[in-house]
């Protein structure tokens, strides 16, 4: 039998614990409601949210109305969303040309600038750039786990113009068969369509151009922009600088392998190996020469070339940690997601099917293969459309090397600015290995930063620390904390706030 005094404390206890859950539904959705207005008041002068009547763009070419789509009658899109073009043009002006690429063009909102133009590319190689329009940066959004398309807070047309390109060849929408050989083919065909569109669309001709992408675009854009840079008639735009996140730049032994170790360690919770994995993988990491290596070799200024840990640009036989992570990681939770490490069971539905590591059964057609989309958008109906083609895009491979061993430090140089922006969350690309590969490269007379990145130096307007930046010579890096790979879709307001940068609309970004 309980004394009076255990009694007592019990009933106390209880009454804590009850005061401490019954935590009311109203105040939960007050509290975030707070939060979210703190984020939707920090662009400065900037709508948060796109108008119907956006900035009117006339375009005097006869051919612009056959790429026209009305914004009342997007199938599913319940608002309107205003004029846009869309669908395919040829890679050059010969009249027999086959290969095409598709497009989707939106003049800028209310208060975007109709001076500039942003062009975007998703990755792959072979992914769609229609990814990064429905669930990262387009006017309107239907993420991942949503019931449907809402409109996008954060979309970069509330900057400026936008044209996002399903390319190369091969990808998504775009008509023709593959034949480039590497990034100077690509860039050669990017611009031949890019010529094409002007001169559909002239009006456009003389705006300053964005060049923008994620993941495998931090070896497109680079190549790109280098291409305009040595071609400077080739376009009738003024490039001003490129934007790319989660970026491929360098051998995957240094932008996975190396920092793959010690990126679980610091999200052994979320992780959740055992200890005994864990000692296994440490002693692989030293085996393989990977451990230390961050401490040792990232310094600031840097004391020389940084060394590979192998014997060749891959991963040593035996030393391929980053796929028995992975192995792993998916025993633990069967919906880990190499794109944002946060992810757990069940995995939310897609309406693009390709949620992250894995692949959602869609119980209805994938969004953009729908009939009545393609029909809307003026895309080929005969085309099954997937995020990611199943088909080599470069039919015998890459022949280029890494961006940033070749052609980003010119890029660099002659930009206005350039941007590098890093989801921390991500274990596909890991934002460490983008520092090594930062250390490593020479730009503007001077190898790597030259002073340590600050911890918190990433402020997002009204919400405060959230991550890092650093910016030296004409580079600017930038880490958000809770972002995975598509920093865009995990962290809208980051990338919306770095684009503001890029384009030279605030001082920081």
């Amino acid at each position: 039998m309980f004394s009076k005094l255990w009694l007592t404390l019990v009933v106390a206890a209880s009454v804590l614990v009850v005061d401490a859950r019954q935590i009311r539904k109203q105040e939960i959705h007050a509290r975030q409601a707070e939060a979210v207005k703190r984020w939707q008041n920090s662009a400065h002068s900037f709508p948060v949210r796109r108008a119907a009547a956006p900035k009117n763009i006339t375009f005097s070419n006869p051919k612009a109305s056959e790429f026209y789509v009305d914004g009342k009658s997007i199938p599913e899109v319940d608002f309107d969303v205003g004029p846009s073009w869309s669908g395919l043009l040829p890679i050059s002006a010969d009249p027999n040309e086959t290969r095409k690429l598709f497009f989707w063009f939106f003049p800028p909102g209310p208060q975007g600038s109709l001076d500039d133009l942003i062009f975007w590319t998703n990755g792959g190689p072979g992914c769609s750039s229609l990814e990064g329009f429905l669930q990262e940066n387009g006017p309107f959004q239907w993420g991942v786990g949503t019931a449907k398309p809402i409109v996008n807070e954060w979309s970069w047309t509330n900057l400026s113009s936008v044209l996002w390109v399903e390319q190369p060849v091969g990808t998504g929408f775009s008509q023709g068969k593959p034949n480039i050989r590497n990034e100077d083919d690509l860039a050669a065909q990017l611009v031949g369509f890019m010529q094409q569109f002007l001169e559909v669309f002239s009006e456009l001709k003389h705006k300053k151009l964005y060049l923008t992408g994620e993941s495998y675009a931090g070896t497109y854009v680079p190549y790109i922009a280098n291409y305009i840079y040595t071609h400077p008639t080739a376009l009738d735009l003024s490039l001003q600088g490129i934007w790319i996140a989660d970026p491929s730049l360098s051998w995957d032994v240094v932008q996975e392998q190396i920092p793959a170790v010690d990126f679980v360690h610091k999200y052994e919770n979320v992780f959740a190996f055992n200890q005994t994995f864990m000692r296994q993988l440490d002693a692989l990491a030293t085996k393989c020469n990977y451990a230390g290596y961050f401490q040792k070799h990232v310094t600031y200024p840097p004391n020389g070339l940084l060394p590979l840990p192998g014997k060749s640009t891959s991963a040593d036989p035996g030393c391929d940690v980053w796929d028995i992570i992975f192995d792993a990681a998916l025993r633990v939770n069967p919906a880990f997601n190499i794109y944002r490490i946060f992810d757990t069971f069940p995995v939310l539905w897609d309406v693009l099917g390709f949620p992250g590591s894995f692949e959602d059964i869609q119980l209805a057609p994938l969004y953009f293969d729908r009939e009545d989309v393609k029909k809307a958008i003026h895309a080929p109906l005969n085309v099954s459309w997937a995020e990611c083609s199943n088909i080599n895009v470069f039919p015998h491979g890459d022949g280029s090397l890494p961006s940033a061993l070749t052609v980003l430090p010119n890029v660099i140089e002659k930009s206005n600015r350039t941007v590098i922006v890093h989801g921390l969350a991500d274990f596909i690309l890991i934002a460490e290995g983008t520092r090594i590969v930062i250390q490593n490269m020479t730009w503007n007379g001077k190898q790597g930063f030259q002073t340590p990145i600050a911890n918190d130096s990433f402020l997002v307007d009204g919400v405060g620390a959230l991550g890092t930046s650093h910016i030296e010579r004409g580079l600017t890096y930038v880490e958000v904390e809770l972002s995975g790979h598509m920093v865009p879709q995990y962290s809208p307001l980051a990338a919306f706030q770095s684009m503001q940068y890029l384009m030279g609309m605030r001082d920081t970004p």
